[in-house]
């Protein structure tokens, strides 16, 4: 029997200028009918955002059909699967940045991988999608960099690197707003005192596969294995125990999202000796079991192992 053709899907590569940390697609190039003989979704290789100056229209993310207007604004993850349709026989005109949410966050968080990767976490986790009256402060800081990136002032360079880490925090908090607390524990990480416990945070980080004893990760920061507990708690806000487990969680999502591996290998892969311990640890981390959290639609990257990739430079 013949297998099954995969459907089709694109992904495009941008590379932003040199010294700029964003690439800005702006002014008339872009007025035009967007989707026309495109009958495919596609993904970037970074985090877009959009903001629609004029014109009608669907914008496909994922599996949603959402209608857009002048005056809304978009933002869409990397390897997030969409596309944009003007309504048939007219224009629209759509001005984009495209960035890198990670290298952003390394310069905001150069020590603290933990930050980072938790907000990198939040800010991958959907696409947002609305009017201006409903993101305001995103629409305005938007709006702002796309008029720094047209005009190139004098210290344009300095004024939005500075409006992008403002740009990612504010994404940051629009989606974490389903889960406040989390976006607050990301905050709320002892900057300073984690400097105390950084060659720990360094081993978790590459040895998390690893059998994992408390007592090497305190001998590491020259502490005792009491103290190195105490310190670790007050400054992550969580247990040695704890953060092991959700670096290996984590770890065990990525695989999950990249790969079709069983769960029994992802679990051995990740560090967890049984599938059970693996499967009590992901649902006490994360609320659900490993395999509905596949499932969930939110984890859109899993969905692209189901097509047959093209790749193209971007426009």
């Amino acid at each position: 029997m013949a297998s099954r053709k995969k459907p089709s899907m694109q992904f495009r590569y941008y590379d932003p200028p040199q010294k700029e940390h964003c690439l800005a697609l702006l002014g008339q190039s872009w007025v035009r009918e967007y989707g026309n003989g495109i009958d495919y979704l596609h993904f970037h290789n970074l985090m877009e955002i959009g903001y629609c100056r004029q014109g009608n229209g669907i914008l496909v993310l994922n599996d949603r059909c959402l209608p857009y207007e002048s005056g809304m604004i978009s933002v869409i993850p990397r390897n997030y699967p969409h596309s944009t349709n003007s309504e048939v026989g007219t224009t629209s005109s759509w001005e984009y940045l495209f960035l890198d949410p990670e290298e952003m966050l390394r310069e905001v968080y150069p020590d603290i991988d933990y930050n980072r990767s938790q907000l990198l976490e939040i800010v991958q986790r959907d696409a947002i999608f609305g009017k201006q009256g409903r993101f305001p402060q995103l629409t305005s800081i938007t709006i702002a960099i796309m008029e720094e990136m047209r005009y190139k002032r004098d210290y344009y360079i300095e004024a939005v690197d500075n409006l992008l880490k403002s740009l990612i925090f504010e994404i940051a908090r629009i989606i974490g707003n389903r889960d406040s607390s989390e976006v607050k524990h990301v905050f709320t990480v002892n900057r300073e005192g984690v400097a105390a416990i950084r060659p720990a945070l360094d081993y978790v980080g590459v040895k998390y596969a690893e059998q994992m004893k408390i007592e090497k990760l305190a001998e590491l920061c020259c502490m005792s294995e009491t103290h190195f507990r105490r310190l670790f708690a007050e400054y992550m806000g969580m247990t040695p125990v704890d953060y092991v487990n959700m670096v290996r969680i984590r770890m065990a999502c990525e695989l999950m999202k990249k790969t079709n591996d069983s769960m029994s290998d992802i679990s051995l892969h990740c560090g967890f000796t049984t599938a059970s311990t693996f499967n009590r640890n992901f649902r006490k981390l994360i609320g659900v079991t490993p395999y509905q959290w596949k499932k969930n639609p939110e984890n859109y990257e899993s969905g692209l192992l189901k097509f047959h990739i093209t790749a193209a430079p971007g426009w």
